[in-house]
Formats: C-alpha cells, structure tokens, sequence
C-alpha cells in the first residue's frame, strides 16, 4: 500500500516561524489545481493501491470547493484508492465556515488536521496566525457536525517568554476539544523566516532549553494520563488514532507527492518536484513533471531507518539491518544503552523516556554510516 500527497502552496498570509514553500498569490489556484490534475494523469502509480491520501500545504482550505472536488475527482479516478483509506486535509480554523464545513461532507475526507498552535490570542498574533483562540472549537465543532469523526490538532510550544503555567493552559485547552489527535512542536527559529531574523535583531529571546525541556514532558505526561498513546516524537493519538499518512513516512512505506516542491519515494529512489509554482504549472501544461531525483544508496538508506523508525513508540527492529549493520549500529548505541538514552527489548532499539528530548544526538551518533 502507498501513501498520497498534494501539496496545496497557498495562504492568504504567512506565519512567522514557517519556512514551507508557500505562496500569499491566489491568483494561480485554478492553474495550479488544473497542473495537479495533469501531474496525476503524467504520474500513475503502478505498486498497488492508495491507502492514505493527505492534503498539505500551505492552507488547503485556501483552495475553494469546486477545485477540492475536481481534484478528488482526479485522484480516485487515477489512482486505485483503497475503500478503507485515511483521506487528511489540513484545515485554518477560520476557514471552517458552516458552508465550507458542509463542502467537505460532499468529499471522501475523513480526516482533518487543524493548526491552532495557541489558545492565546497574544500569541497567535505574534505569529502572524490568521484566526482567533475561539474559533478552534467552533471549527472543531463545525467539523463534527460534518461528520468528520477524526480530527487533529497541532500545537506549538516554547514561545519568547511563555511560562509553564501558560503551556498547561493550551494543553487543557486541547484536551477539552476531544481532539483524536495532536500534534505539539517547539517553535524553531529556521533561516530566512521572519522569526529567524527577529531573533538575529535582538527582538526576541529564545526559551531557556530547561523549561522547554520541562513543557515537553509535562505535555507527554498530561496527554497520556487522558488517554493518549505517545506514538512519535511529537505525536500523541487516542487508541486506532495514529496517523496512518505520517506513520507511513516513518515506516518508508512509498509514497508518490504531487505539487511544486512535494517529494515523492519508491522504496530506493527520492524524487522531488521543482519548489517554483509558476515553473511548476508550466511545464505540465507542457507535458512534463519538472523534477529531480536520486537514487539511495545502503549507507542512506541505513541512515535514513535510524532516523524514522527512532521517532516512533515502536523503535527500530535490529532484524531490519543487514549483520554488519546490526554490529555496528549496537557498537553505536552502547554508550546510549549504558547511559539511559536508549532501551533495547527484544532486539528492538527504543528511545527511553530521557532519551526523547536528546534524539537528534542519538540518532546522528547512530546514523554515522560504515566506512
């Protein structure tokens, strides 16, 4: 089974910390929906059936109804999309109108994943978000009524000055929607976005890497106490709940991306589409994907294992790796076994509870490919 991705690039503004290829322009939502459409036709996936589609951006919900619909219309009618598919559209909570709540029900999505990153309108405001605290749960009411029974909520932690007590705030807040699923990221500072260059300013402060540290294991702790099972470094989901999209990725199940700028996997070869809208919807007017790729060698492939089976609650299985590759990544992982970092049980390496918030340490100290 694979995984489908669109990239849908508009938004009608930009946040400060995103450093996604997305466009303010609107102007260009018939071409692009047109050149995704001529992308699918140039693009069959020939490995089986579809199991999970996921519409990303961007703001999704930027594109209107009739463009949603053509676009399904597409992909069921070329790709063979499994009846029990996980169908995800990333939603604004603004743009959850009644009249767009009612669109979706006329379309195979049955999963939406929602940013509200803050229940602080102060905060939203800082990042440049669109919507306010209150229309979350106005959205997600909207959403339910549409029957969409599984919905995910994406928030954001470690803003300049935030206290603890202000985390927990957000997180009950959360909690008190009965989202499905939630997803919680520290806010980073990525080159040539706004917020990076506000910090390079002086204009703020990072949050002291303890505290955020303590509103990481303070949000693993709550969340898990309510029911919910840590299944990803930043992913939370009550029981049947697990985005089955994302888990793919973690799992290299294959994956086709269309959209300027998506990414797209076969099992050994990466191929990613020029991140150029206009670039990208003339040349499928001309009949072609502009694209490069390249093929994963062992060493990649290896390193690439490491760091997303080690994400995930179900961590790497040594009966994945090659016996050369097997000693080599325990020799690897013997400091971290020793110092609590990591847990192996059943020949199966796991992050340890300290070992979450250190992993990108863990796991480039493993992925350092044999010579």
């Amino acid at each position: 089974m694979a995984g489908l991705y669109l990239h849908i690039p508009f938004c009608q503004s930009r946040c400060v910390y995103c450093g996604f290829f997305s466009t303010t322009s609107l102007a260009m939502r018939q071409r692009y929906t047109d050149a995704l459409c001529r992308e699918m036709s140039l693009r069959p996936w020939a490995h089986g059936s579809v199991d999970t589609v996921y519409l990303g951006g961007g703001t999704p919900s930027q594109l209107l109804p009739e463009q949603l619909q053509q676009l399904f219309a597409y992909i069921y009618n070329i790709y063979n999309v499994s009846d029990q598919a996980e169908v995800t559209m990333e939603c604004n909570p603004d743009d959850l109108t009644p009249a767009f709540a009612e669109a979706l029900r006329r379309l195979p999505v049955n999963r939406v994943s929602m940013g509200a990153q803050t229940f602080s309108d102060s905060r939203l405001h800082f990042l440049r978000r669109r919507h306010r605290a209150s229309q979350v749960s106005q959205a997600v009411a909207l959403l339910r009524d549409a029957g969409i029974a599984n919905i995910s909520i994406d928030l954001m932690y470690g803003f300049p000055g935030e206290t603890l007590a202000e985390w927990h705030c957000d997180i009950d807040a959360a909690l008190a929607l009965g989202a499905d699923h939630l997803s919680a990221y520290a806010l980073t500072y990525e080159e040539g976005t706004p917020l990076c260059s506000m910090l390079q300013k002086g204009q703020v402060s990072e949050l002291d890497e303890e505290l955020q540290r303590q509103m990481y294991y303070d949000l693993k702790d709550r969340l898990e106490a309510a029911g919910y099972e840590h299944y990803e470094l930043s992913n939370f989901a009550r029981p049947g709940r697990r985005s089955r999209h994302n888990s793919g990725y973690w799992n290299h199940t294959p994956y086709v991306g269309l959209g300027a700028g998506a990414h797209s996997f076969d099992g050994s070869r990466r191929q990613w589409n020029v991140a150029d809208l206009t670039a990208y919807v003339e040349a499928t007017e001309h009949g072609s994907v502009p694209a490069e790729g390249e093929t994963l060698d062992a060493d990649t492939l290896y390193d690439e294992m490491v760091m997303t089976r080690l994400r995930t609650a179900d961590g790497l299985p040594l009966r994945l790796l090659t016996a050369e590759r097997r000693a080599y990544c325990l020799a690897q992982a013997r400091r971290f076994l020793d110092g609590g970092l990591l847990t192996l049980h059943d020949d199966v390496l796991r992050l340890s509870r300290q070992g979450l918030f250190v992993s990108d340490m863990v796991m480039a100290d493993l992925m350092a490919s044999i010579p």
